[in-house]
């Protein structure tokens, strides 16, 4: 289900240029524009769900599949997961209102600024663990 005016539904339903590193009939997967480390990917679902916020217990399975499949997606690329970060950005820190996955690596080698926007347990980012939690506190 596409959303009007949404970017990411463009892109997952092909509707833009943007070039799509893996397409699967759930998920898409494509370099984030504004990377924060030399590995930026994001992992965006097909159907609209605007954020975590939207998504209640019954929605663990979909973060646990696409953590699963962007990790697995790393290391089909020789990108290393031990030193990567996975997480959602919680609104209203969010730039794109449609549920997306970010996954940067190496980890190490972040900004200070994108250490900031990407920061682990801050109310405005969960990695993948916490955003599990979180449904689950539903």
């Amino acid at each position: 289900m596409s959303q009007a005016n949404c970017i990411f539904c463009d892109i997952s339903s092909g509707k833009s240029e943007t070039a799509l590193e893996l397409d699967t009939d759930e998920f898409v997967i494509f370099k984030d524009i504004k990377p924060a480390s030399k590995n930026h990917y994001l992992i965006v679902t097909k159907h609209h769900y605007e954020s975590l916020k939207v998504l209640d217990k019954s929605h663990e399975k979909l973060v646990t599949r696409m953590e699963d499949t962007l990790k697995d997606f790393f290391k089909s690329k020789g990108i290393s997961t031990t030193d990567a970060l996975f997480g959602f950005h919680m609104p209203p820190f969010i730039s794109v209102k449609h549920l997306h996955l970010h996954g940067i690596a190496p980890r190490s080698e972040m900004g200070f600024f994108a250490r900031l926007v990407f920061k682990p347990s801050a109310p405005w980012f969960k990695c993948a663990k916490e955003a599990q939690a979180y449904l689950n506190a539903k």
